[in-house]
């Protein structure tokens, strides 16, 4: 990762806790997809920052698919995206699928390019697919509300869980509850998902709107 952008994103998270974090808001959750339903549009293709177009049934494994949608700029991406590392290598370990969504349409023109999408990839060294989300399409059928949201896929394309990655936004060495990796290991060992829902906290998508 590039230093001074590394260090540039740490000041952001201080700033961002001292400042903007009183702000906050918890996104309803009520219209989202409902844990069972299967996953929509599979088909649907996305550009990515590699510049090849792939569905989330091209990124999904025969152990399912993480969905995350997030974006280049969002506080809580910025204080959360020390999770995704960790994500990644979690899926890579277990053959899990995985897919970076940006949704932010009304932003494509600025922070939320895709110009910026593929530096954003570059600099936090991103292993798996950066994907365009044309008009919010797929944010609009997930019903996805902030950035970050999380939707775990098992491997018959069920949903088996959505909502945050974990408890503390803030600090993950603060972290005592590990929603979606309890979700993953429950997932893999064909357990009850003891914790399937959790809000989504995070900025709202600037989504594409008829």
């Amino acid at each position: 990762m590039n230093i001074n952008y590394k260090f540039e994103r740490k000041m952001k998270k201080i700033l961002y806790l001292f400042i903007i974090i009183p702000l906050l808001s918890f996104a309803k959750d009520k219209k989202s997809l409902s844990i069972d339903e299967t996953l929509p549009i599979p088909n649907y293709k996305m550009k990515s920052v590699d510049g090849s177009f792939y569905s989330l049934n091209d990124l999904k494994t025969n152990e399912g698919i993480l969905v995350i949608f997030t974006c280049n700029t969002c506080p809580f991406v910025v204080m959360w995206e020390d999770r995704y590392k960790m994500l990644e290598e979690y899926c890579k370990k277990n053959n899990i699928g995985m897919a970076y969504i940006n949704s932010n349409y009304k932003r494509r023109n600025s922070v939320d390019s895709y110009k910026s999408m593929i530096e954003h990839s570059k600099n936090m060294n991103y292993n798996y697919q950066y994907l365009v989300d044309n008009k919010s399409k797929l944010a609009n059928t997930f019903n996805a509300k902030t950035t970050p949201h999380i939707f775990l896929f098992d491997e018959t394309n069920k949903l088996v869980y959505k909502g945050s990655i974990d408890n503390n936004y803030k600090d993950k060495s603060n972290v005592t509850e590990f929603y979606l990796k309890d979700a993953m290991d429950q997932m893999l060992k064909n357990k009850k998902i003891e914790i399937n829902t959790t809000k989504a906290i995070g900025c709202s998508i600037k989504r594409y709107e008829n």
